[in-house]
């Protein structure tokens, strides 16, 4: 069964891929589609005998991959409660978003090729998930890094699509060297790569130092901070996180797939995964810690100001994910393990329903040129209200609510309980009422007031463009900027005139609905149905992670307003929105306006792409031009083949003067050769 969830994905691909427009769109897409249904339903199964208690962890060889020495990577496939978790989550958001593609993609001329790199995206996470080693993990790693890569840039025509898909593999290429070194440094203090096998041998390992650039540093410590700087990346955490919001730059589709199931979570599964390790070092769960806790409040400070509706989901991934790293820097990996799988459903159906916007609105991403579509495209208002609850933790203490209440609630109560993440726990807080502000702020702008469209020459000015505008008083005042392209461009990136006055948005076809109500059940009820087994059964983990005990019971300790705490900034960030864009929809111009410097902080993203452009791209330019113009030109070329050409062509024009023709001339010549020859004669006497 296992065998055949992980490469029916493979095989559907190839298929797809190959067979691109010889087997035709329906075909590719059947193919593709269908597998990941299987997938799916293969999977279920597997998630309810761990839930229920009735299956065991397994291992199902697959063939001899390396054997070098000591070290033995056989290609295996590993099934307990933590892959089992990311089965699920992977093959059902995967076969959602194939479905949705039908509809989304149904104009796009290269179907069968982004179908084949979606099944390609969701076998490189399988085998991710499913290693047995570190090795194999590493395939599965470095597999949605190229996935990622083909789909951000999929749209290979647009240039902003090109620049968002390098930026993506060149930033993962940073935390990757980390992971690499990370996996090297593994193997030789525990001498296998077996997973099993090294987390077994980790505590022994407590109080050890390793030699590493002259110095004598904690063992688990170095190691631990190394996998996680891999995580770091994939994981778009502070510091290598830049590539996450311009990966928007690829299909709707893709940002879920990404931002939902695949390569975001795969550094949270890595460190649950290696969980055991981490806690061999509190040094490096500090980091772990403080590093989510960062990232969780930065990305919602930037979540704020953003006005395209896709990047406003994207930087919300981006805190989110902080969240489940420090509730893993603190001990609480069932917790973490628990918001993953809860905001697989919230956020795909987020990134989907906005999918849904944008298709209404004629690939307008701009949510100042929105306003009042609830009326138009009901279904996806409502879809998108259930992710909206449950993103924002919507929910009764004692009786339950959203999905997001259960899982986020849990991770702010253990970080309290654990003492020493409380300082997490006031940032997470803090975190959480920007995240309703933002969240009502997309629900209020794009579905409540006036429409901003109506009437408009055109709906759409750039289908995927970052449509930020520096000018405070286009602060999302209700109203849309005043200077407004005069040609649309389509979703490739051509220009195209759209006169598109008097149109009116329709709902998106039942193909793309479809996975939206399917992803609402689970942002309903996920929370509710799984949290007791997630956070207070160690049972149900079966040693896949590390599960304190303690802690879980710490949790139900702590004081009442920790518990009220997530509801009540949430209560308030409505609040506030509501106020902002319902009450007083010019309020938000005014605030810009009078603070000018935070509102331009923000919306450069806290400048990190201008620091880096500065201290790295720029110099990377500058040495690349000089070793190509003094080396390579100046230098390898003056004097290599450049060189060469030169003297064979004096050495030819000077042949050139003596083959002149006359016989005079040749007659000259063997005189001097003749009267040459006869001197040599002589002075050898």
């Amino acid at each position: 069964m296992i065998q055949a969830i992980v490469f029916l994905p493979l095989i559907a691909a190839i298929v797809a891929g190959l067979g691109n427009r010889a087997i035709g769109n329906v075909a590719a897409k059947s193919v593709t589609t269908g597998a990941l249904a299987i997938a799916c339903l293969l999977s279920w199964p597997i998630f309810l005998g761990f839930l229920s208690g009735g299956r065991e962890a397994e291992v199902v060889h697959v063939l001899d991959f390396i054997k070098s020495g000591g070290m033995d990577a056989a290609w295996a496939l590993r099934v307990d409660t933590l892959t089992a978790i990311m089965l699920v989550v992977i093959t059902t958001v995967s076969a959602l978003v194939h479905l949705y593609s039908w509809g989304y993609m149904a104009e796009d001329p290269d179907q069968p090729r982004f179908f084949a790199y979606l099944s390609l995206f969701t076998f490189a996470m399988l085998m991710l998930v499913t290693a047995d080693n570190l090795i194999q993990m590493f395939f599965g790693w470095e597999g949605v890094g190229l996935a990622s890569y083909l789909l951000i840039g999929f749209w290979y025509k647009k240039p902003s699509a090109q620049a968002a898909a390098i930026k993506a593999f060149v930033v993962n290429r940073v935390g990757d060297l980390g992971f690499m070194l990370g996996i090297f440094g593994t193997y030789l203090v525990f001498n296998t790569i077996s997973i099993p096998a090294i987390l077994e041998a980790a505590p022994s390992m407590a109080g050890s130092t390793i030699g590493l650039l002259g110095y004598r540093f904690d063992t688990m410590t170095v190691l631990c901070l190394l996998l996680f700087v891999g995580a770091m990346g994939k994981s778009a955490q502070l510091g290598l996180h830049t590539w996450l919001p311009d990966a928007m730059e690829g299909p709707t589709p893709v940002s879920a797939l990404i931002h939902a199931a695949t390569m975001v979570t795969a550094g949270v599964f890595m460190v649950c995964r290696l969980s055991p390790m981490f806690e061999v070092s509190p040094t490096a769960l500090t980091v772990v810690t403080g590093i989510g806790a960062a990232t969780c409040i930065f990305a919602a400070t930037i979540g704020t100001v953003q006005t395209d509706i896709k990047r406003v989901i994207a930087y919300s991934t981006c805190s989110q994910l902080g969240y489940m790293f420090f509730a893993a820097g603190v001990g609480a990996y069932g917790a973490a393990m628990f918001h993953l799988f809860t905001h697989a459903f919230f956020k795909a159906l987020l990134f989907l329903g906005a999918g849904s916007v944008i298709h209404a609105m004629h690939h307008e991403q701009d949510m100042r040129f929105y306003g009042g579509l609830r009326r138009h495209i009901p279904i996806t208002f409502w879809t998108m209200m259930a992710g909206t609850l449950a993103i924002t933790g919507v929910g009764i203490y004692g009786i339950g609510g959203f999905a997001g209440f259960h899982s986020k609630d849990a991770i702010l109560e253990a970080a309290w309980a654990s003492g020493s993440g409380q300082g997490a726990f006031w940032v997470g807080t803090f975190a959480a009422l920007l995240t309703s502000f933002y969240s009502w702020r997309l629900m209020f702008l794009t579905f409540w007031g006036q429409p901003r469209w109506a009437g408009s020459e055109h709906i759409q000015h750039a289908a995927h463009g970052d449509h930020h505008h520096d000018d405070a008083s286009h602060e999302d005042a209700g109203h849309a900027p005043a200077a407004h392209a005069a040609h649309a461009h389509d979703r490739h990136g051509h220009a195209e005139d759209d006169g598109t006055a008097g149109y009116h948005p329709h709902e998106s076809p039942w193909v793309m609905l479809t996975p939206l109500l399917v992803l609402t059940v689970g942002a309903i009820g996920a929370g509710l149905a799984f949290h007791h087994a997630f956070l207070e059964e160690a049972a149900f983990w079966r040693g896949s992670i590390f599960f304190n005990v303690e802690l879980s019971h710490a949790m139900h300790e702590v004081p009442l307003f920790v518990k009220l705490a997530a509801t009540v900034v949430m209560l308030i960030g409505l609040v506030t929105a509501i106020y902002a864009y319902l009450i007083r929809p010019g309020f938000p111009a005014q605030f810009a306006e009078q603070f000018r410097v935070l509102h331009r902080f923000l919306l450069h993203k806290w400048y990190f792409d201008e620091l880096y452009d500065l201290l790295f791209v720029k110099p990377a330019f500058a040495f690349g031009r000089l070793f190509w113009k003094a080396g390579d030109e100046g230098t390898i070329d003056r004097f290599g083949p450049n060189g060469s050409a030169a003297v064979v062509a004096l050495g030819s024009r000077v042949a050139g003067r003596v083959q002149s023709g006359y016989v005079y001339s040749y007659a000259f010549v063997m005189l001097i050769g003749l009267t040459a020859a006869v001197t040599w004669a002589i002075a050898g006497r």
